[in-house]
């Protein structure tokens, strides 16, 4: 039996809502915080096949990580909601667009955005292969947002090199969120 004194008030909230199946992905989106947040929507399908809330809100991210919680998203049987609050950007932006179902809170923020890549050192072929590996990761993040928007692979990579910012209503109208939350339920 654990020792409830001995919880912290965030694991506390974190596990309240757990048993709610709302998972929160909350800050920069590295490879530990994509891990537990796949580790923590697996979990809830295997539990049970009822439908579960992600609330986003990554202010950017790493590459590999978004898009290695992109296909957890993806390929998850339960029913998925993605849930914008605060902002998402960069490539954060492509696990929002890989759930099935996709809603913004009214003062959601979106920054479509071209990921850095890492810096490397090594060998000039060294570099130049890093380099390779990551323009062919961008071009499947271009390809997972005009999936998911409708749009034309070419205005998503320009809309990525320019950072264009959407609110939530344009959000909407650009494809990437399916609507705006207008009450206290998102479901």
């Amino acid at each position: 039996m654990r020792d409830d004194r001995a919880m912290t008030f965030d694991s506390y909230v974190a596990e309240q809502l757990f048993e709610r199946r709302v998972v929160l992905a909350r800050g920069f989106l590295d490879e530990e915080r994509a891990t537990r947040t796949a580790a923590q929507l697996l979990t809830l399908e295997a539990l049970a096949p009822d439908p579960i809330q992600l609330h986003l809100s990554c202010p950017d991210g790493t590459l590999g990580a978004a898009l290695s919680l992109a296909d957890t998203v993806h390929v998850l049987r339960a029913e998925l909601t993605a849930v914008a609050v605060g902002e998402v950007s960069g490539p954060a932006v492509a696990v929002f667009a890989a759930a099935p179902v996709r809603i913004a809170y009214p003062h959601a923020r979106f920054r479509l955005a071209e990921p850095k890549a890492p810096e490397r050192t090594g060998t000039a072929t060294e570099v130049d292969t890093y380099a390779q590996e990551y323009l062919r990761q961008r071009d499947d993040l271009v390809g997972l947002l005009a999936e998911a928007t409708g749009r034309q692979a070419e205005s998503v990579a320009a809309d990525l090199r320019t950072g264009r910012f959407l609110t939530a209503e344009e959000a909407v109208g650009y494809g990437l969120a399916q609507r705006v939350s207008a009450g206290r339920s998102v479901r």
